[in-house]
């Protein structure tokens, strides 16, 4: 199959340039549209309590204040003071006339609502709900902060909430994007200067990114008519995508250029680096696809949308690669060295002297050494992995120094109960002024009596009654789940549910925790098949699987220890709340062993390779590592660089994905290839691979190997 790939890029490689030219072009347009359908949400389970309590208010029409003003008293002067207290009525009726507002509530309208009124006196808030269409809501929040926001005589004005908040997050996502593609499209053309020492080839794997990039856009544009999708996707999809499709380019155009220096015409080194590198591309690919759809299992629409992106991304990259490339490397032949700048020329080493080849000779001499050695390493930076403390993000994720995030944390410390934080408790069917009364207001008492809760409000409709509760804690906390949970302890003589942030974390730990066994199935199921497929080996699938989970146990102990504990929120500029974002290890782990995959299939295959021709095990692991080990350190540091450019971020479990991520990317290139796959290796001898009869011959007939 792969043979005639190559050979139809050859023939019509004027055609394929000319559809990828047309390909970008479409996509791009149509792409654009996208960011227009991106949700900021998805930490919800849609089947969970919380879920159908929000859904019950919502249908009723309870209020759900979407903006809060923060409003101080300047001078020196009091809320109560007499002339703060005429400004402040001015300002609720004023608040109150604009378009699509349909309540407004603030410290003055209420008569003194001690939860609307801060401690020392000295600020209070107003509290607006608005209606209408999410359009319709998003311009009258932007005109409402235009209007009022700033100083208005005694008082001074400043905007937070939910739109707020929500607003922040999208702003500061745009500018991440933009600083990472700064930061990382540079680096990686530098990278990739020195690597390939050209100009041509090193602009290759770039335009392999942009049409991979494009066309996820393109493919995720397609999924948001249908389903949710996270904004927070896209930067993984840029990311991975920049990466892999480089990644992927680097291999087949070093095979191109290593079959052209053997004294291959052009045409049949494109065959043969389609055959060989073209088909580790694939089922690379696959297996990284396979990780990511992984996620699919979980109800979350967060990590549903990487999976998403994810899997958009690598199949446009896989097809950019296995098409595009051939396309322009049959174009340009020898022509793909021209332009070089490599100022030291290299020189020409005898085989079996290279560095790698030197370090796989020297670990295979002690491999039981050198493999007790990386193991015990590796489980040590892992141990504090096992103190996580799993949550959800909050406005601590934004940067610091951020508007709303300021705005949250004065009303968090300011206030004796946190309005903008309010939740409901439903009572679907109860009827809290007819004939349960008596028992709603025991239960509202009740609820009013667990720690945490300053303030219990009773409310009726026509479908059933609502308690409005405003807590003292933060809702995504340990101190939230415990205050949700002693709620949902109680036992009233009806039915209830209880909804927001802090409900929304017990809910979405819940719904991770019951599919994670799942979704680790799937993975090591369907890995185990596709290496069985390419390798007809039984110790290499679980071989493969054992490293990748050492490697990825050492990158989340660095995680706690880094994000949850906070060691180095100084330098790195996030606020450590105590907590890690339960998706995220989920998401890091789909990611990163999908990646790993990645490079364990190029390694293997070079190495059976190798022991096909050879029939030596260890020779065949010293020569796979020499050929493989600086293209994967390579492709590595690129991937590296994408996702170190989105540690930069602002939101802090972005960058706790993007460092986290490089991290286990180098680590497994480095540690685990370099190390501890050529030990491990050494030691298994000639049953590396190994199979039963039976699965020998199934093997035989259907495997995914060269011919």
């Amino acid at each position: 199959m792969f043979t005639e790939i190559g050979r139809f890029t050859i023939r019509w490689r004027r055609l394929v340039l000319a559809l990828t030219v047309l390909f970008v072009v479409a996509a791009g347009a149509a792409g654009t549209g996208l960011f227009s359908k991106l949700g900021d949400g998805g930490f919800a389970d849609p089947a969970a309590e919380s879920t159908r309590a929000g859904a019950f208010l919502a249908e009723i029409g309870a209020p759900d204040p979407e903006m809060v003003l923060l409003v101080e008293a300047v001078g020196g002067n009091g809320v109560d003071d007499p002339a703060v207290r005429a400004a402040g009525d001015e300002l609720t009726r004023s608040v109150a006339g604009e378009p699509a507002v349909a309540t407004v509530t603030s410290y003055w309208s209420t008569g003194g609502e001690r939860a609307l009124r801060s401690t020392d006196g000295r600020s209070a808030l107003v509290v607006i709900d608005l209606a209408g269409t999410e359009d319709q809501v998003d311009d009258a929040a932007a005109a409402i902060e235009e209007s009022y926001v700033g100083s208005r005589g005694p008082l001074t004005v400043e905007v937070g909430g939910g739109y707020a908040i929500d607003n922040a997050i999208g702003e500061q996502l745009s500018d991440d994007l933009v600083n990472a593609e700064i930061l990382a499209v540079p680096a990686t053309l530098v990278l990739l200067l020195l690597v390939f020492g050209g100009i041509v080839a090193a602009g290759l794997p770039l335009i392999i990114a942009l049409v991979a990039v494009v066309g996820a856009l393109l493919a995720l544009f397609g999924i948001a008519q249908v389903t949710d999708v996270s904004v927070y996707s896209i930067n993984l999809m840029t990311g991975l995508g920049f990466g892999l499709a480089i990644d992927y380019s680097l291999f087949i155009l070093s095979r191109f250029r290593e079959e052209l220096a053997a004294g291959r015409t052009t045409e049949a080194a494109v065959v043969r680096a389609v055959e060989t590198a073209g088909r580790t591309v694939a089922f690379s690919a696959l297996t990284v696809a396979v990780s990511l759809s992984a996620l699919l299992v979980f109800p979350l629409s967060f990590l549903r949308s990487f999976a998403y992106a994810g899997v958009a991304v690598v199949v446009c990259a896989a097809a950019a690669s296995l098409l595009t490339l051939p396309a322009l490397l049959a174009t340009l032949g020898p022509r793909v060295n021209t332009w070089s700048i490599r100022l030291f020329p290299r020189t020409a080493r005898p085989a079996g002297t290279g560095f790698w080849r030197r370090l796989a000779t020297v670990v295979m001499r002690r491999p039981v050494l050198v493999a007790t050695g990386v193991i015990v390493f590796l489980l040590a930076l892992g141990s504090p992995f096992l103190g996580v403390n799993p949550g959800l993000p909050s406005y601590q994720a934004l940067p610091p120094g951020n508007e709303a995030r300021q705005v949250a944390e004065s009303i968090s410390a300011g206030f004796a109960g946190n309005r903008t934080a309010q939740f409901g408790v439903v009572l679907p069917g109860v009827e809290a002024q007819g004939a349960d009364a008596e028992a709603v207001a025991t239960f509202a008492g009740q609820v009013g009596a667990v720690d945490g809760v300053t303030d219990v409000a009773v409310h009726s409709a026509a479908a059933g009654s609502w308690l409005t509760v405003v807590p003292s804690v933060v809702l995504r906390s340990a101190e939230g789940e415990r205050l949700v949970k002693e709620i949902r302890a109680l036992n009233p003589p009806f039915e209830f549910g209880v909804e927001g942030d802090a409900a929304e974390l017990v809910d979405a730990k819940a719904a991770i925790y019951s599919r994670l066994l799942p979704a680790l199935a799937i993975i090591a199921v369907a890995t185990s098949v596709l290496l069985f497929l390419v390798f007809g080996s039984i110790l290499v699938p679980v071989k493969a699987i054992v490293l990748n989970l050492l490697s990825l146990t050492a990158t989340f102990g660095a995680m706690v220890w880094i994000f949850q504990d906070g060691h180095l929120s100084g330098l790195l500029g996030f606020t450590a709340t105590g907590q890690l974002d339960v998706s995220m290890p989920i998401l890091m782990f789909c990611v990163a062993f999908g990646l790993s995959m990645d490079y364990e299939v190029f390694l293997l295959s070079r190495i059976k390779e190798e022991y096909d021709r050879t029939g030596d095990n260890t020779r065949s692991i010293a020569a796979g590592l020499e050929k493989t080990g600086g293209l994967i350190t390579a492709a590595a540091l690129v991937l590296a660089i994408s996702f170190v450019a989105f540690g930069t971020s602002g939101m802090s479990f972005l960058k706790l994905m993007g460092i986290g991520l490089a991290l286990a990317i180098i680590m497994d290139a480095t540690v685990i290839r370099g190390l501890l796959v050529p030990a491990v290796m050494r030691l298994a001898g000639n049953a590396n691979w190994w199979a039963p009869g039976p699965l020998r011959r199934l093997h035989q007939r259907w495997n995914l190997q060269e011919r």
